[in-house]
């Protein structure tokens, strides 16, 4: 049976080709090696869930990872890297679990620990910044928040986790997946106007501005060793051939 590369597939390469290749082959050799802080920050979720479920232990997270907008500033800021890994008590724990382990497995492949917990946090802050501002601007403002928002536990991880894809798919080549999870957070808070949705919004504007200060720079690592856009006319002119010394796998009619 011959091999064929309908449109849809030669896409995906496109799209998410580069990407496939730098994860698939450091978690092949390595497996969970490959990704030690994602095991770690996973484990630390779960420990901080449990935790906060006991009747000994629920003050206990608050105290130290607990952020609200009504705290004082410097507070805020010393709970603000572990809140990162509380979960959300309105939500199923599973899905922060979930998300921590794909979204900052990949950056952390893709980019390294240090970085990927940089944007990680500049994403997260960059939320909790913004509820402060948008409690001053008033519930009126554009971008104003009521004042009742000011008392809201703002823990998890999803902002980080929206900045981290973001800036991954950017880095890799992946516009379109890039262009649609903003484009979801936009629809987030047209359908859910909220504290969380805002917050991703401005998590969004944050990893954004870290986008161009990077394509400012020379790029250094992936785009070194193979360049985006060599690879992508390298692999259409091997279209016919998928699968064949990509690292990716042949797709068949």
């Amino acid at each position: 049976m011959g091999t064929h590369v309908g449109p849809l597939a030669r896409w995906a390469r496109a799209e998410w080709g580069l990407l496939y290749v730098s994860v698939r082959e450091p978690l092949l050799k390595r497996r969970l090696r490959a990704v030690p802080m994602t095991v770690g920050a996973v484990c630390l979720t779960a420990l901080l869930q449990y935790v906060q479920n006991q009747p000994w232990g629920f003050r206990l997270v608050q105290d130290v990872g607990a952020v609200r907008a009504q705290d004082p500033l410097w507070q805020a800021l010393l709970r603000t890297p572990l809140s990162l890994f509380v979960p959300a008590l309105d939500l199923p724990v599973w899905g922060a679990l979930a998300q921590i382990l794909l979204v900052f497995g990949i950056a952390e492949v893709c980019l390294g620990w240090w970085r990927t917990m940089g944007i990680a946090y500049v994403a997260t802050l960059a939320g909790t910044l913004y509820a402060r501002v948008g409690i001053a601007l008033g519930p009126h403002a554009p971008f104003g928040l009521p004042a009742s928002d000011a008392q809201v536990v703002d823990t998890g991880p999803s902002a980080a986790v929206v900045g981290l894809a973001v800036f991954v798919c950017w880095r890799y080549g992946a516009y379109v997946t890039a262009s649609a999870v903003a484009l979801a957070m936009v629809v987030e808070v047209l359908v859910k106007e909220n504290l969380a949705g805002k917050e991703h919004l401005a998590a969004l504007i944050a990893v954004g501005l870290l986008c161009l200060v990077t394509a400012a720079r020379p790029w250094y690592g992936i785009r070194r060793r193979y360049g985006i856009r060599s690879w992508r006319r390298r692999h259409r002119r091997s279209g016919r051939r998928a699968g064949r010394g990509s690292g990716l796998p042949p797709i068949q009619s």
